[in-house]
């Protein structure tokens, strides 16, 4: 450094340091640079003498391979979609969740997501099940809907065989021992105490919204376990769901990163011909109820003053939701429905993505930007083969819950006004990237594959979707936005609700021109 300021100083006094400084460091001190006339200038955007031209590779926006179907003697569907890589995801999706409870106990398909993975025929116990995965750097999960329940392990494409005969196992051949049942009955309990503590309410207002627009219906039955249900279910009654809805014909085994053949070989080895643990391959009883939209109100009175605490506590909040029934992910209007969400957009007070992250949405623009005291507005799209629900969340203090409500009918009404072109060519675009970066990830590949092959036996591919995105105008956003506002809302509301609008009085904003509640007055404050 000392021998830098020493140059730097020789030079500004013009003495003799520069040539002492060359001595000291030696020839690489002074060299000749490619801005210098010693070379030709030459620009980027013209090739380097003497070097090859490049070739580069195209792209015509269309995948080159397709998802492949094979469905096997049993009825048991086999779909894979190649994806290059050592690793593969693979697994088992099923027709089966809360909303085919109507005859049984509530909270069964609770259970058996937490007994996924564990003791089974062939395996004494869950480690015993991990470390086998473990051989082949794999991982497993299972999650369960309201409609669907899907059993996954993430592995060395070379395990494929030990893994598609681990899943078999797992799906039909598990023991449910008392002790298993026992334990499950503790992780149930202890989630749903979780659930009410929890300083996020999105989950229970979630499940609140479904209660109040499906009212003892398909997939307005309780995704979560009732507590007073926990000590009744056991092993006979988890066996009665299992024979009804865990058959082959309501499966589809998935994977991606896997040759399809010899993913309809290992189907061949380990599903076909199996018995049951439960004893019976043939549906009992299976509930093919059509979800009714009825809408209505669910209210929780709860005192949320104290729900987070800490350095930096939240405030006291209300939470609202305001739902109304769109479309099942099988009609055309679905991905119209799509788009309106997305313009819907929103989020919290703060955005976690930074600028850009949904900030034009409407609920940004129009909520969040005016209203600084509304904490979250956040549109969301529940679809089903059978029904959807379009719904905003909104969260304020609870001295503002009729002004929030207001602000929320408001945004509902002005969906089936104008609009525009910009907002719209907005919308697609961020929902056509939000698709194509989620769609990279080998496992939301899999969701995919099996989703759509179980509900429709087949699969349309990513540049699809995006050419159905793209062709949306917006007549169709204003179509379908109208259509749904002529239906009856539901509600859902948490906290404080001391002044939360009557469920007439929402009605009645959503019925009008502009989405305002109707007056009230008192005589006492």
């Amino acid at each position: 450094m000392a021998a830098v300021v020493v140059v730097a100083t020789g030079l500004l006094r013009g003495s003799g340091c520069w040539s002492r400084s060359r001595l000291r460091f030696g020839p690489s001190a002074y060299r000749r640079f490619s801005s210098g006339g010693a070379y030709p200038n030459i620009p980027l955007s013209s090739p380097l003498p003497g070097v090859p031209k490049p070739v580069f590779a195209t792209v015509d926006g269309q995948e080159k391979f397709e998802t492949k179907v094979t469905t096997l003697d049993n009825g048991l569907h086999v779909a894979s979609q190649n994806k290059f890589g050592q690793f593969c995801t693979v697994g088992i999706l099923i027709n089966s969740g809360s909303r085919y409870e109507a005859k049984y106990l509530s909270g069964i398909a609770h259970f058996l997501e937490k007994l996924a993975f564990s003791s089974t025929a062939r395996f004494d116990s869950k480690d015993e099940i991990l470390l086998t995965l473990e051989k082949h750097g794999g991982i497993c999960d299972c999650q369960i809907s309201r409609d669907t329940t899907m059993y996954a392990v993430s592995a060395d494409s070379k395990g494929l065989d030990t893994v598609v005969g681990l899943l078999a196992d797992v799906v039909l051949q598990p023991r449910l021992t008392d002790e298993e049942v026992e334990m499950t009955r503790m992780a149930v309990q202890f989630e749903l105490e979780d659930l009410n503590l929890r300083p996020d309410p999105e989950p229970l207002l979630t499940e609140m919204i479904h209660e109040a627009a499906y009212r003892e219906n398909t997939v307005g039955l309780h995704r979560f376990c009732p507590t007073e249900n926990i000590a009744k279910i056991n092993r006979e009654v988890l066996h009665s769901y299992l024979r009804s809805y865990y058959t082959p014909d309501r499966m589809v085994l998935a994977g991606v990163g896997v040759e399809h053949e010899h993913l309809v070989d290992c189907a061949r080895k380990y599903l076909l011909g199996v018995q049951p643990a439960w004893g019976s391959t043939e549906a009992v009883d299976v509930d093919r109820s059509v979800a009714q939209y009825t809408g209505g109100i669910a209210k929780l009175e709860r005192d949320m003053s104290n729900v987070s605490l800490g350095p930096t506590p939240i405030p006291e909040l209300t939470h609202i939701m305001v739902g109304l029934e769109s479309c099942s992910f099988l009609e055309e209007d679905f991905i119209p429905f799509a788009v309106l969400n997305m313009m819907m957009g929103g989020g919290g007070s703060f955005s976690a993505g930074g600028p850009g992250k949904g900030m034009f949405s409407r609920l940004y623009l129009n909520v969040l930007n005016r209203h600084h005291w509304m904490y979250n507005a956040t549109s969301y799209h529940h679809s089903y083969e059978d029904t959807g629900l379009l719904c905003i969340h909104a969260s304020a203090d609870p001295r503002q819950v009729r002004e929030m409500v207001e602000i929320i009918t408001k945004e509902f009404i002005l969906m089936g006004g104008t609009v525009d072109a910009v907002e719209l060519e907005r919308a697609k675009t961020q929902l056509t990237s939000m698709l194509m970066m989620n769609l990279e990830s080998r496992p939301v590949i899999f969701e995919d594959v099996g989703r759509q092959v179980l509900a429709t036996r087949s699969r349309k591919l990513p540049h699809e979707l995006c050419t159905l995105i793209r062709n949306v105008k917006p007549e169709d956003v204003k179509r379908v936005a109208s259509k749904m506002l002529r239906g009856k809302p539901a509600v859902a509301a948490l906290g404080d609700l001391t002044d939360l609008p009557t469920y007439e009085h929402i009605q009645s904003a959503l019925s009008s021109k502009d989405g305002r509640l109707p007056r009230t007055y008192r005589l006492f404050r």
